[in-house]
């Protein structure tokens, strides 16, 4: 049990030391009562441009904690009770089948650390390389333009997560985000993620952290496979009682399951082998195209669902920053944000920024031949000259060539085929000014791109639907009476962003199973999370789930 303490508010020339006299002061108590003092929260206050403030939510412990909150009255002060103990009982029987847990991204990456804690000991299989070696190819990539179709920036170790802007915000409210943030600081990242209002960790941080938590990962005995690939599933037909039918159907369970997973067909090197197992996690991430395939074609039960597609739009990081704080901003402020959107007349569709990486980069993170596609990065300094996002619009099955639950994967791999072509392999770029006229750029402005990878002037219209290529037009007009400047002809556009989520969703029951006993879909790629602590709490869902399948087992 411990007191929480709302809206304590510092300019930003007070010193963070000043901090627990506040609370004190606040809760009349002497400084020396306040036991365990720790900042949860601090969020900037940029509302009143000429008055900036930071505003903190901490957490103490006092020995009276209920009698001093009665006797306050606050609604700013309250007793918090919730914390996150994991769900998992402790493994120790040694286990004819280890779990397995296929992707290395935040979900794989979390699935397993909870189960290595827990001892039940994971393999894990990743497909591309550990995140040092995958950080070259990626390099290697974007300056000379070798794709690795098994290691680049949707694979390998740390997931599409590890050349992203690191944020780590989320919607959800779930205590295993504390836990979540607690293992990336112990892994290495900064202590302040845990209570910052935005936090975010930043590529050139991550990359670490994932490596430090695979270390502690086979410190408990899990075990880690890099450059191996899940190329077939292996099941057999079992059937189910009737018993087993009608509490499936009392539960609203309507995944009948008539197969159980056995083993894994996986290749490394060129070589096929069999592995034998009953219980895998499946957190693949959202371009695993290949796999989703053969999912499919072993039967998986999935759906096609909506994702968003459009461009990345570049400014200048000042201009976004005088935007946000106003003219003269002070120095020690962060890199600024923004969240846009506006409905469109013309279409009917919503248009929205997605991903914001202030004082970021826009990479190509491709991921398959022929076919290109970008993405936003931010280094945790957030010191680039420019700033970024994706501008989107949500697309849905009506939009998709068919009802094949593989019909949004289609629609992706479409735009991005013709994103490659007019950009002649390079990222196609265009300033909103030629965007507007339909015409290809030929000069650049202000705005001098910041990209990873090579790129060309292209026409956008050319490998977007019409109703993006509208919206974006009204849209950036919307949002230009919001940022002055916004809307300027000499805005950079890229494309074609694409990978916004996972363009179909792995069914799954409420213990987390698929139609196919032994399979747990997880992650983004399943179509369950939306980032990287969504991503990473669902593994630990899932994790705790398949921990107590096998308990009941064994």
């Amino acid at each position: 049990m411990t007191i929480r303490v709302n809206n304590i508010v510092l300019s930003l020339d007070d010193d963070i030391s000043i901090l627990k006299r506040k609370v004190s002061k606040k809760l009349k108590i002497s400084i020396d009562e306040i036991k365990n003092f720790k900042i949860i929260k601090e969020s900037l206050d940029a509302r009143n441009k000429d008055n900036i403030r930071l505003t903190y939510a901490v957490e103490l412990e006092h020995k009276n904690e209920e009698k001093l909150v009665e006797r306050l009255h606050d609604k700013d002060v309250k007793i918090d009770t919730t914390k996150y103990e994991p769900d998992v009982q402790e493994g120790n029987e040694k286990l004819n089948n280890r779990p397995v847990v296929v992707g290395f991204g935040p979900a794989g990456i979390f699935a397993a650390l909870m189960l290595a804690e827990k001892g039940y000991k994971p393999l894990v299989i990743e497909r591309g390389e550990d995140v040092d070696k995958r950080s070259e190819t990626v390099d290697r990539f974007w300056t000379e333009g070798k794709l690795n179709l098994e290691s680049n920036v949707q694979f390998g170790e740390g997931g599409a997560g590890a050349f992203s802007d690191g944020k780590l915000t989320t919607r959800i409210k779930d205590k295993r985000c504390d836990y979540v943030l607690a293992e990336l600081v112990k892994g290495g990242a900064p202590a302040e993620i845990a209570y910052l209002g935005k936090p975010h960790v930043g590529t050139d941080i991550l990359k670490d952290v994932v490596a430090s938590i695979r270390k502690e990962i086979e410190s408990l005995g899990g075990e880690g496979h890099f450059r191996t690939k899940v190329c077939d599933i292996l099941c057999e037909k079992i059937s189910g009682s009737v018993a087993e039918r009608e509490r499936a159907e009392a539960e609203k369970n309507l995944l009948m399951q008539d197969k159980q997973l056995t083993g894994l067909i996986l290749e490394k090197e060129g070589v096929q082998a069999e592995y034998p197992c009953r219980n895998v996690i499946f957190a693949i991430g959202h371009s695993a195209r290949d796999t989703f395939y053969m999912l499919h074609e072993r039967e998986l039960s999935m759906n096609p669902k909506a994702f968003a597609i459009g461009v990345r739009v570049e400014h200048l990081a000042h201009l976004i920053n005088e935007s946000q704080y106003g003219e003269g901003y002070p120095e020690e402020v962060p890199t600024a944000s923004y969240k846009l959107t506006h409905q469109c007349k013309g279409t009917g569709r919503g248009i929205y920024s997605f991903c914001m990486c202030p004082g970021g980069y826009v990479v190509n993170s491709s991921s398959e031949k022929g076919r290109l596609c970008v993405n936003g990065m931010s280094y945790h300094d957030r010191a680039g000259h420019n700033s970024n996002t994706a501008l989107i619009t949500t697309v849905t099955p009506d939009d998709f060539p068919s009802d094949s639950p593989l019909a949004g994967l289609e629609f992706q791999r479409k735009y991005e085929e013709l994103a490659y072509k007019i950009g002649n392999g390079k990222i196609p770029v265009q300033l909103f000014g030629d965007f507007l006229k339909n015409q290809m750029s030929t000069k650049l402005g202000k705005v001098t791109p910041s990209i990873k990878g090579e790129w060309q002037f292209a026409n956008l219209h050319e490998c977007l639907p019409d109703y993006v290529c509208a919206s974006l037009e009204e849209g950036m007009r919307a949002f230009g009476h919001k940022i002055k400047g916004y809307d300027a002809e000499d805005t950079v556009f890229s494309g074609v962003e694409t990978r916004t989520s996972s363009p179909l969703r792995m069914e799954r029951n409420k213990q987390f199973e698929s139609n196919i006993q032994g399979l747990f879909p997880c992650g983004e790629g399943a179509g369950y999370a939306g980032g990287i602590t969504s991503a990473a709490m669902d593994g630990i869902k899932t994790a705790e789930a398949i921990a107590e399948k096998i308990l009941t087992q064994n």
